[in-house]
């Protein structure tokens, strides 16, 4: 990888073994590894039988998770906030894990839409729950700085499996409860 960064580089006009740019190709590498680390990380490792059995039956949503994540299609940066909700079917999940679980998608080259659908189906595949809600609310610096420049344009996508999509009170609720204030 350092020597297609050093080869980018030249093809940008710039010298490669000038003072500022020498260490440049290592720290890009250990940069990109650090950024795509979501590819070599397991979801039922990173879930570690964090399951537990629990009566418990309302929504449980864990909100305003940072994210930052790399566009595949530019290999920009996209940041923003995940709202995950799901309401139990006997089991719940310790709740660290879904902010971790976030971090795990966020960490590979991605595009929202699919980040989104992936988070809510790892949680309804693991816990079986009576429904997931995601919403991902996010900057994305490819239509910031090139192509359309709108800074300040957000990106919100969603994903509503069970009764957040069968039950408008639910996803109301939901949706009521990741609002800004």
């Amino acid at each position: 990888m350092q020597n297609l960064i050093r080869g980018m580089l030249l093809e940008m006009g710039e010298n490669p073994d000038r003072e500022g740019l020498l260490k440049t190709p290592h720290r890009v590498k250990e940069m990109y590894q650090f950024l795509t680390a979501g590819y070599r990380e397991d979801p039922k490792a990173l879930i570690n039988e964090a399951i537990y059995e629990q009566k418990y039956d309302e929504m449980i949503l864990v909100k305003d998770i940072q994210i930052f994540s790399l566009c595949e299609h530019h290999l920009l940066p996209f940041f923003g906030r995940a709202h995950v909700a799901y309401l139990p079917g006997g089991k719940i999940i310790g709740l660290s894990k879904v902010a971790r679980l976030v971090d795990m998608f966020a960490r590979r080259l991605q595009i929202q839409e699919r980040m989104t659908v992936e988070i809510a189906q790892i949680i309804e595949e693991n816990l079986h729950p009576k429904g997931v809600a995601v919403v991902i609310e996010a900057q994305h610096l490819c239509m910031q700085m090139r192509g359309v420049e709108k800074q300040g344009s957000t990106v919100v996508t969603s994903e509503m499996l069970g009764r957040f999509r069968s039950d408008p009170r639910t996803r109301e609720e939901f949706m009521g409860l990741i609002r800004k204030v």
